[in-house]
């Protein structure tokens, strides 16, 4: 991953236009993306101790040293404090020094976990979950909803109540995590928030991205045009709603909502990839 991709917060736009850019949300010609989803879940899931190990071999030969001498310093005494405070120091060193998304996640959340803290534990599932949606190699996102899964299940321990856990738990479903028979369980814990407040636009923005992620474009346009309608400057749900109604085959309608994104681009080679799509729609 590169350098600076980890910070979501700064490249959400770029990984967001990347997704639909580059092709990855594209339909497979043979398959429905329900269909290509169960496939996709055939393939082996990455374990944290390879992503770590992998990580790590990257490194120079010194700072490999240092986080070895690091991972081994937790013995004895108040084994749980010290795994806090290990575990924090390893994330730091995953942000600022090495600059590496997976693994700063990975000590976030463990730290997160042993605080036990619904803030601390929902705060490290959220980051997980957006910074999912651009990653394009499958079994990596699978490893990231599981990472979030996790936490949001641990966060609804301590507050069975929190809708917006119950949402990221579905959304972890809908993206592949485990505990799921299908992304169709997800829609159904966010269907259950809706129905209670079909004011949630996080909800409704999320069962969006579902209907697209399983092929019931003509749900995810209704939900969707809930979202652009009540937060017109939700940049994603604007380019999700071009997406949907692209893949649904209204062209026009696709070419408008492409339109309507460009106001929030900056990048020149972003809008000229949204230009060519727009011409693209039109003939």
């Amino acid at each position: 991953m590169k350098k600076q991709q980890w910070i979501v917060v700064a490249s959400g736009l770029v990984l967001l236009l990347s997704l639909y850019f580059l092709g990855r949300t594209k339909p497979h010609a043979s398959k429905t993306p329900a269909a290509q989803a169960a496939a996709d879940h055939k393939e082996e899931q990455l374990e944290s101790a390879s992503i770590l190990e992998t990580a790590k071999s990257r490194l120079s030969p010194e700072r490999q040293a240092w986080l070895t001498a690091k991972e081994n310093s937790v013995v004895r005494g108040d084994v749980a404090g010290q795994k806090i405070k290990l575990y924090d120091e390893l994330a730091a060193f995953w942000k600022d020094s090495a600059h590496v998304f997976e693994p700063f996640m990975y000590y976030l959340g463990e730290k997160s976990k042993l605080e036990n803290s619904e803030k601390s534990l929902t705060f490290a599932a959220h980051l997980y979950l957006k910074q999912l949606k651009g990653v394009d190699q499958h079994a990596l996102q699978v490893w990231m909803a599981n990472q979030a899964a996790d936490l949001f299940k641990q966060a609804l321990t301590l507050n069975p109540e929190n809708d917006s856990s119950k949402i990221g738990l579905g959304s972890s479903y809908i993206f592949g995590a485990s505990g799921a028979s299908s992304p169709m369980e997800g829609i159904q814990k966010l269907l259950e928030v809706v129905r209670k407040d079909s004011t949630n636009m996080y909800a409704q923005f999320m069962l969006g991205y579902g209907g697209i992620m399983t092929g019931q474009y003509d749900k995810a346009i209704e939900r969707l045009n809930l979202v652009v309608q009540a937060e017109p400057d939700n940049t994603e749900a604007v380019f999700l709603l071009a997406e949907a109604y692209e893949r649904h085959g209204e062209n026009a309608k696709a070419a408008q909502w492409y339109e309507t994104g460009k106001k929030f681009v900056q990048n020149p080679e972003a809008l000229k990839e949204i230009d060519k799509r727009i011409k693209e729609l039109q003939h």
